[in-house]
Order: structure tokens, then sequence, then C-alpha cells
């Protein structure tokens, strides 16, 4: 090969390994960017959640539909626009000398250009049997129990979940002038449970039957010992009409049987529940005045007035401290970011979402939008 091919050669290499050099820098915008769209995504597909949640209470109050639309997929994509332009000399050190010693080449490229973040969101609105499934029918009380057994309070869990355990009634703002009253029964039962809870003498089982059928069990574990507990047992026992020292109890939902080795729960649906903590919620009193939303239920004595289980507060203007807030009707709704109580229900009803979520998906219209 003649020295000046050879030359040509090598230029044309240097070429080629700049211009790689200047494209590499887009390589890697993928593993680069997971990090980051990951947890902002996560971020905001959890706010979002939790203000249509919200919203959603706060609706039923003004006896609005709710409505549910459900993310189905994010398709994060990235268009990478970049124009590169590269440049190659080449000199001998001696220009009589047609085959040098010593052959400098140079070069330069000047790599311009950058990304735009694309992403595309299906949505599904929730109708049909998935609505009525996700929303109508009542929560197992598997979720209930499981809800246990992550460690939220029973005196919590029960009065949200639960219309009636073995024939003792919650408290219910929608029945009635003024509401139910619960039975005194329930609360102690509630508070007894979660000091039972506390000691660590609670365990949930699943049971399958020869059936394939799953049922569930609470467990009062025996192995915790001591007088004060065994006392606790002993009125949880009494209170449910159970054996008097329950060890493992069949849960099931239903009305009251009478039997002594099971626990029958009627709990609520999701929309119950939802419609329970909408009427506590604070509304402009000229709505309730003008007929746009319901009356607050009235149950003085039965509940914490100061502490409700979820408290939802009103105003004109957007909070500046709010655990969640959205606007609805010219007002803001929203929940105190320092309420720990009310964001411990609302974390509650957010997994009871999740958990009670049995339904099949069905073809329901698709709304695709890209954020362009």
């Amino acid at each position: 090969m003649s020295i000046k091919a050879r030359r040509n050669r090598r230029i044309r290499k240097l070429a080629a390994t700049l211009i790689l050099a200047a494209c590499s820098a887009c390589s890697n915008i993928g593993p680069e960017a997971l990090p980051r769209d990951r947890i902002d995504y996560a971020g905001a597909i959890g706010d979002s959640w939790k203000q249509q949640t919200l919203l959603n209470i706060v609706k039923l109050r003004y006896a609005d539909f709710p409505v549910f639309l459900d993310i189905n997929q994010v398709v994060a994509g990235y268009e990478f626009n970049s124009s590169v332009t590269a440049g190659v000399n080449a000199s001998a050190t001696n220009q009589e000398n047609p085959a040098p010693s010593f052959l400098t080449l140079g070069g330069s490229v000047l790599l311009q250009g950058g990304y735009k973040d694309q992403p595309t969101v299906i949505y599904a609105p929730a109708t049909g049997s998935e609505f009525i499934t996700r929303l109508m029918t009542p929560i197992p009380p598997s979720a209930v129990l499981f809800l246990l057994q992550a460690g939220y309070r029973a005196d919590r869990v029960l009065p949200l979940t639960l219309d009636s355990v073995n024939g003792l009634n919650n408290a219910s703002m929608r029945r009635g002038d003024g509401g139910r009253q619960p039975d005194a029964d329930f609360i102690r039962l509630g508070e007894l449970i979660s000091d039972v809870q506390n000691a660590s003498g609670l365990e949930v089982r699943i049971l399958r039957s020869p059936d394939g059928k799953e049922a569930t069990a609470i467990i009062f574990q025996p192995s915790r010992k001591g007088a004060e507990l065994e006392e606790k047992r002993e009125e949880i026992a009494r209170i449910l009409g159970i054996q008097p020292t329950p060890q493992e109890i069949k849960v099931l939902y239903g009305g009251y049987s009478g039997r002594d080795d099971e626990i029958a729960m009627t709990t609520r649906s999701m929309l119950q529940i939802m419609m329970e903590l909408g009427i506590q919620a604070e509304v402009p009193s000229q709505d309730v005045a003008e007929g746009r939303a319901l009356p607050s239920g009235d149950l003085q004595g039965a509940v914490d007035a100061a502490a409700p289980m979820l408290h939802i507060m009103s105003g004109p203007q957007p909070p500046v401290d709010a655990y969640v807030a959205v606007p609805y009707r010219g007002h803001w709704f929203w929940i105190p970011d320092t309420d720990l109580r009310s964001k411990t229900t609302f974390a509650s009803v957010m997994l009871l979402f999740s958990i009670s979520d049995q339904g099949t998906r069905s073809n329901t219209p698709v709304v695709t939008i890209n954020t362009r």
C-alpha cells in the first residue's frame, strides 16, 4: 500500500473516531434517565391518585357522581436532536519528502443538540362491572384483617371498614336523622383488639378448605401470656359471643349467626366508606343552606368531635401546607399535613382500594394523551 493510501486511511479512521466520540454523549440517555424518571413518575402518579380519591369523597358530599380514571400505562419517550460537524487535517513534517518520517493528524468536532421528553399516558375510565366490583361490592373481611396484621390500629380500622360485627353496630352518619349511634361494645372491641395488637398477640391466617375456597382466621396467640392480656382476650370473647378462650376463630362475611366459633363481619363497600368520610368534611355553610351539599351527620357523644377519622378542611384559597388538596365548585378542599390521624385514615382508604380490587378489567374506553 502506498504512503498516500496509508495516510488517507488514517485520516478516515480518525474522522470516524471523532464522530463516534461525539455521538456517544447521547447513547446513555435511557440509563441516566431511569432513576430520575422512576421517582418522578411514581410521585406524580401517587399525588394524582390521592387527589382523585379526595375529590370523589368531596363530590359524594355534594351528591355528585364519583368518577375514577385509572392510569393503565405510561410510555416515556425521548427525542434527541443533534448535529455533528467534524474536521480532519493532515500535514507532513517535510513538504519536499514524499515519505515523511512523521505525519501530524488533527481534528475538531462540534456537537449541537438536545432532547425532549415526550411521554404518552394511557387512561381507562372505571365503568360498568369494574366500577360495581371496585366501589359497590363490600370489601372482603380478609382486607380488614390484613390492615390489622400490617399494624393499623383496630380502633381506627373497625370504625372505618365495618357496618357491624357479630351483631354489634358501628356508627353511621348516613342513617336517618342524626345518624346511627354505635354500640358501646363496638367501640370497646376496637380498643381491646388494639391492646392485643400492641402486645403482639394477634395474627391472621389464610385457611384453605377441601373445595379450594379460602377463608380467613384471626389468631389470638396463646403463647403471649399475662394476666392483663388474658383478661382482654376473655372480654373480647364475651363481647363477640364466642368461646371464652379464643385462639383460632374463622372470620366470615355476613350477619351474626349466633355461633360461638366464628366472627361474622358485615363490611362496607368502598362507596360506603367514602360516603361516611365525606359526610364529615367541612363544606361552606352556604352550600348546605342552599341545598347544594348534604348536611353533616350529628353523633354527639358517639365520636370525638375534635378528631374525626378524616378531617377534610375547605376554604376559598389553596392551602399552604396540605397533605393533599383539590379544587371543587370554586372552593379548595384539603387534608392538613399536620393531621396524622386523618393522613393514616386516608392511607387506609388507598390501601383498601388496592386490596379490594378483585374485578376483571373490562373493555372500557381508553384515553391516550400525548403530553407534548
